[in-house]
């Protein structure tokens, strides 16, 4: 099986279990095209229904962004918060979205628990505010998440800084429904979990075309076809192939992560006591998690994202050591990148590409979490469950990007002018950052 090129430390560090390649023509109620954590849990969930599914996958199971992460569980919106979402989809639509989004931690878990996922931490999770002004959004923020039943609360800044050992900030959301996986091993379980519910995996059998037939769909493969009444097209931002259809409907932004050598754990107790992943609210966001080994894993964008990855490793490994007042920039084990699909509106999506074939994108960055339950709404739509316009993620039309081109500089530019942004909001503390992109 293909591993990434460099490898992440997911892939370099679980067991994978081979699938076979699809070689001739198979009938299924539900052909499923992506092997990651939206494909695998909608043929999890379908299988445990009742029906017949089969599941293409291009690569290798965790192959794309699934397995690419940093395995952080957040049950929330990365650019939005509940006010937003409901003045932008209405009062009915826009607090079922929240609510499904507000479910992704538990569902994640306790998948985690019934099929024996190891190495899953519920910790939860910090998001710490790098100015006043964030401070105070993020209060708003938990006061939403509250009203929908979600086990979040402000902390202050004291308690802050004791929680992350960082001087800069001015208290956090924290929230106990998050934490971490390792999400080549989560993919992995998730495939696993779901042939032995009775749906068939293929590996190294991309989707080269969809045909309409008497039956309703025939997705092409290379070597083999599936004929099938529906197709749930799962294939987050790549761009190939059947994939296209979705990949031109978002922003694809790149993303670099780094996994450092071990550390010992008494240093860890001073950044990390409760072992809690942190994303802060910077527009260069800083972030950390631990490894059960005791790895810290960091990630970020560059503002060249062309062969970046060693300029990246650096710079990551960097401001690790200068937000977390190491002792000495602590040595690169592993650098990878991977791709997030970022709507325009910065809320997931449903698109319908014709009668019985829909696919879901747009985690913008809560990925682990948000494609859990992305499966488990297509799963519903296929089974009839819910009418497609009734469904928690909005379904919207299938139409690419405007000016994508442009688009996808779009984040360079935003990095830049947030870099500035971030520089002079934390000087107002007294702390003067160094720059991190490259």
């Amino acid at each position: 099986m293909p591993h990434p090129n460099p490898p992440t430390f997911w892939h370099a560090t679980t067991e994978i279990t081979d699938y076979p390649k699809l070689e001739g023509d198979l009938t299924a109620d539900v052909a499923v095209v992506g092997g990651g954590f939206t494909g695998l849990s909608a043929a999890l969930r379908l299988s445990e229904r009742g029906a017949s599914v089969v599941l293409v996958e291009g690569q290798a199971i965790a192959f794309g962004a699934s397995g690419r992460n940093a395995g952080f569980v957040v049950p929330n919106f990365s650019k939005a918060d509940p006010a937003y979402v409901i003045a932008k989809l209405g009062e009915e639509k826009g607090h079922r979205l929240p609510r499904l989004v507000a479910q992704g931690g538990d569902r994640v878990f306790e998948i985690a628990r019934q099929y024996g996922l190891e190495g899953a931490q519920r910790t939860g999770w910090l998001q710490p505010a790098h100015s006043a002004e964030m401070a105070e959004a993020l209060k708003k923020r938990v006061e939403a998440w509250q009203l929908f039943g979600r086990p979040v609360e402000w902390i202050d800044g004291r308690e802050t800084r004791e929680r992350t050992g960082m001087p800069i900030y001015h208290g956090a959301l924290s929230d106990r429904s998050g934490g971490t996986i390792n999400p080549v091993a989560y993919a992995r379980t998730l495939a696993r979990a779901a042939v032995a519910a009775g749906a068939q995996v293929f590996e190294q059998s991309p989707a080269t075309g969809v045909e309409k037939d008497a039956g309703g769909w025939r997705v092409v493969t290379p070597a083999g076809s599936i004929s099938a009444g529906h197709i749930l097209l799962c294939t987050n931002a790549f761009e190939t192939g059947t994939a296209a259809r979705l990949g031109k409907t978002v922003i694809p932004l790149q993303v670099y992560q780094i996994a450092t050598e071990p550390l010992d754990t008494a240093l860890i107790e001073r950044f990390s006591p409760r072992r809690e992943p942190v994303s802060d609210t910077r527009a260069n966001i800083f972030t950390y998690r631990l490894t059960r080994d005791n790895r810290l894993i960091s990630g970020g964008m560059a503002i060249l994202p062309v062969s970046a990855e060693q300029r990246m490793a650096r710079t990551i490994a960097e401001r690790l050591a200068f937000e977390l007042n190491l002792p000495s920039v602590p040595r690169t084990d592993y650098v990878w990148r991977g791709t997030a699909a970022v709507t325009t509106d910065f809320l997931p999506h449903i698109c319908e590409f014709g009668p019985n074939f829909i696919g879901a994108t747009g985690c913008n960055g809560r990925g682990v979490a948000m494609t859990t339950m992305f499966g488990d709404v297509l799963a519903d739509a296929v089974l009839g469950a819910v009418p497609l316009d009734q469904l928690a993620v909005p379904l919207m039309p299938a139409d690419a990007v405007p000016f994508r081109p442009l688009a996808r500089a779009a984040p360079s530019f935003f990095l830049i002018r947030g870099l500035m942004s971030d520089r002079r909001a934390i000087t107002r503390t007294a702390h003067k950052p160094s720059s991190t992109a490259a």
